[in-house]
């Protein structure tokens, strides 16, 4: 069976909005690698239920998650299967930077950031700022310290790097190529980040035709 994919790329320091469907594969790359993407959803049915990197904490007892693990909404219903990942390291606690972040942690004003990134998309279904959920910050580093401490620094991606995800509900999706140039975080160089969402398992041996 042929396994058609439809490819996208989010160019560095922007963001990109897309819909999924319930049974396809979800495949988002770190291109040059060390890029964070922020990765956000809210189910198509009813934006108010959206993934939740809360509510999979809780369900995983875990800070982090594996493949074979589920993320979850924030009605503790499974979205999305983790299937392939090639890096193993993403963070789940850091907020979106947004406008206020630039502005007053490093007094840089109107600079691009993940929030307006994703929102910018959003905004077109309805969805206000404060609509947006809380991230996924794919391929992003923030380790937990032994004194207990967060830390965000350079991704560990080295370039092709990718996480693949079995998608189990129709999903409206936003990714950012998060804009972050002035601390670690994407190795001080902005890069893309490429989206391919295939109709059947990418990994299965299928051959796949692409857009």
């Amino acid at each position: 069976m042929c396994n058609h994919t439809h490819s996208l790329t989010v160019q560095a320091g922007h963001g990109r909005t897309f819909e999924v469907k319930a049974g396809q594969f979800l495949t988002i790359i770190d291109v040059e690698g060390q890029q964070a993407a922020d990765f956000v959803a809210v189910v198509a049915g009813n934006k108010a239920e959206k993934l939740s990197p809360t509510h999979t904490r809780r369900k995983l007892s875990s800070i982090f998650f594996d493949v074979g693990d589920y993320l979850y909404s924030s009605l503790d219903r499974p979205l999305l299967r983790v299937v392939v990942d090639t890096v193993g390291v993403h963070d789940a606690n850091v907020p979106a930077c947004d406008d206020t972040r630039f502005t007053i942690d490093f007094n840089v004003v109107g600079h691009r950031n993940c929030l307006d990134n994703m929102h910018e998309g959003l905004a077109l279904h309805g969805l206000s700022k404060f609509d947006v959920p809380e991230p996924f910050n794919l391929f992003q580093n923030g380790p937990v310290t032994a004194d207990r401490r967060m830390q965000v620094t350079d991704p560990t991606s080295k370039p092709g790097d990718h996480i693949t995800f079995e998608v189990l509900e129709d999903l409206l999706c936003a990714v950012s190529s998060c804009p972050q140039d002035i601390i670690p975080g994407n190795g001080l160089r902005v890069t893309d980040i490429d989206i391919s969402i295939h109709d059947a398992d990418p990994h299965s041996g299928a051959t796949a035709s692409t857009d």
